[in-house]
């Protein structure tokens, strides 16, 4: 059974939609990286879905820079948010101000 390409466009707008909802109105730090992530795969989604309807391997390499990047981005925005934790002990982002001066 092959999915239609506007079921799968649909299904990552959709979860690029949540994700920038999630950006946009939680306040909690690791609720907005959860919704990057969130919007990344949504990108990936659309990069595997036009590569398999192409039938180019250009999207697929596309995606594995992508969950390279989001790996780093992972390991980098955890070790953030826990270090902002342990120093002033909340996760909520209008309560940061430290890189403002």
């Amino acid at each position: 059974m092959v999915v239609p390409l506007y079921h799968i466009l649909a299904f990552a707008g959709l979860l690029f939609t949540i994700g920038v909802a999630g950006v946009l109105f939680r306040r909690n730090a690791i609720i907005v990286f959860m919704s990057i992530e969130i919007m990344l795969n949504a990108v990936n989604l659309v990069f595997i879905a036009f590569s398999r309807y192409y039938g180019n391997v250009n999207g697929q390499v596309f995606v594995f820079f992508i969950m390279t990047l989001a790996a780093a981005e992972v390991a980098v925005g955890l070790a953030i948010i826990i270090s902002l934790f342990r120093n002033l002990r909340t996760s909520d982002i209008s309560e940061i101000h430290l890189m403002k001066y």
